[in-house]
């Protein structure tokens, strides 16, 4: 019968593009193309130059039957197939060489198949592959119509091709997403090293606040795990769902960070070709840290202070307000207050931040967590390190560890013992380098408090306050007193003072 092709690759092209599950479409296409062709099935093939094969990725047919699903191609065949462009018949009587070594491959005793090659930008993709049963069923007749609607099936197994790789993706992320949160969870809670014993109250005030939404500044020392904290508060949230996106504000440069942190808008500067969202975007719905908070330019201190008060960001360019669900969790290894008084960071931004101030105390005030920190480490640059069975310390060398003072904190204790993996000869870790000859200016002995009169944290920070009073005269806010000497907020001091028992009174006339 007459057949109007541009009515066939219109009723073609809508049945294929009909959904977006290519079994259901096929499906579709098959019922009408039976009008036209005699078949019995319809495969939809991928050529997959990296299994040296053909792969069905979709069959329809009139009754159960399911082909095999990978058919594999000899090399001297394959290098044939890829040269094919124009649909072709398949019989396993036909004359050509060729075609009559392909048959057995792909089961053609009893059937005639109609090929059509599906190309995209003149590389091969794969093949539309019509099948019936009996030789001679297809004529040149239904090669030439078959051809008509060559480059919608190919538009579609491309678009089937990306799809697949974007589920494989997908759900290798997932799986890597899986593990890392794993990961993040085994070190939370008790199971962050010294939750129960050096970290223990800051443990505490992790578990009050991370039900809640509310900014947190995490304050310490470089290297004395603020992130480890973080990634603590964020996981025990409600948030821990959503993404967690982290920032070192010191690492991007001044002319970046607004649109690292705050997106921008297509020409809003020269080389903004597309449109950017920023980190802040990126953590709607879950926390953003912001690590040394310090080191924020002024103007990006105006852009963060906005999203605190509005939970909204405007791109770079841009007019419009985004709104972002978020929670920040910020930290700094400086004092914020002592760089507000210095008109380096602004002062209402220091306020908002300091909502729930989380001091993370330096490793030297918290010695008792030495031997576990250090046993995890062994631990784990071993694994990195490819050592199969972690190494013991000995006795003596946790005693040294114990009275180091650690001014690079617990990342100072890691690399220590990534270095001592690294020479290891043998035997148990000795860790003699510490407080040896020849390192006694860089390692020395913490001359705070004598390590046999400690017993827990406690002691030690009471100590220590009770030190920066007697120097301060008990003078506790302004210019030379005990809030400044010990870097911290004087309200903070005076919470730890009550909650330590530290009472201390002023001579009369003064004011603390």
């Amino acid at each position: 019968m007459a057949v109007n092709k541009d009515e066939f690759f219109r009723a073609v092209t809508l049945r294929i593009c009909s959904s977006l599950q290519i079994k259901t479409a096929l499906d579709r296409v098959f019922e009408y193309l039976r009008d036209y062709f005699p078949i019995d099935l319809v495969f939809l093939d991928i050529a997959d130059e990296s299994l040296g094969a053909n792969r069905h990725i979709a069959v329809a047919t009139v009754d159960s039957s399911t082909p095999e699903e990978i058919i594999p191609l000899p090399e001297n065949l394959w290098g044939w197939v890829e040269n094919l462009h124009t649909p072709f018949i398949l019989t396993g009587s036909d004359q050509d060489e060729r075609i009559r070594a392909f048959a057995p491959h792909i089961k053609l005793e009893g059937y005639s198949d109609l090929a059509m090659p599906l190309r995209i930008e003149e590389k091969l993709i794969g093949f539309l592959i019509l099948r019936s049963r009996g030789a001679g069923e297809f004529t040149p007749e239904h090669v030439d119509l078959l051809a008509v609607v060559a480059e919608p099936f190919a538009i579609v197994l491309a678009n089937a091709l990306a799809h697949e790789a974007e589920i494989k993706y997908r759900d290798i992320l997932l799986d890597d997403n899986r593990f890392l949160r794993r990961e993040l969870l085994s070190q939370m809670g008790d199971e962050i090293i010294g939750g129960n014993s050096g970290l223990r109250h800051v443990m505490e005030m992790v578990r009050q606040v991370a039900p809640l939404s509310n900014t947190v500044l995490l304050m310490g020392e470089t290297g004395t795990g603020k992130e480890v904290i973080a990634n603590a508060i964020h996981f025990a949230s409600p948030r821990k769902d959503g993404p967690f996106i982290k920032v070192n504000c010191g690492a991007i440069p001044e002319s970046l960070i607004d649109s690292e942190l705050f997106g921008h808008e297509k020409g809003a500067f020269t080389g903004a070709l597309t449109e950017k969202r920023g980190r802040f975007e990126r953590a709607t719905g879950g926390t953003i840290f912001l690590d040394e908070i310090g080191e924020l330019p002024p103007q990006a201190q105006i852009r963060l202070l906005r999203v605190l008060q509005n939970r909204e960001i405007e791109r770079v360019g841009g007019d419009k307000a985004i709104p972002v669900d978020i929670r920040v969790i910020a930290a700094t290894h400086r004092n914020l207050e002592n760089m507000v008084s210095e008109n380096q960071f602004r002062e209402d931004l220091w306020f908002r931040l300091n909502v729930f101030p989380i001091i993370v105390p330096p490793l030297r005030q918290r010695k008792e967590d030495v031997p576990a920190l250090a046993r995890h480490f062994v631990e784990l640059k071993s694994r990195e390190l490819g050592v199969a069975i972690p190494p013991a310390i000995v006795p003596g060398a946790l005693a040294r560890l114990m009275n180091y003072s650690w001014p690079g904190n617990v990342r100072e204790l890691e690399n220590l013992v990534e270095r001592e993996l690294i020479q290891h000869q043998g035997g148990q870790l000795r860790f003699e380098t510490v407080l040896s000859g020849d390192n006694n200016d860089k390692l020395k002995i913490s001359a705070d408090v004598d390590e046999g009169d400690i017993s827990n944290l406690d002691e030690i920070i009471s100590i220590h306050i009770n030190k920066a009073l007697k120097k301060t005269k008990g003078k506790i806010h302004g210019k030379g007193g005990a809030a400044e000497l010990l870097g911290i907020n004087p309200n903070t001091l005076r919470g730890r003072m009550r909650k330590l028992g530290i009472m201390y009174r002023q001579k009369k006339g003064k004011s603390a």
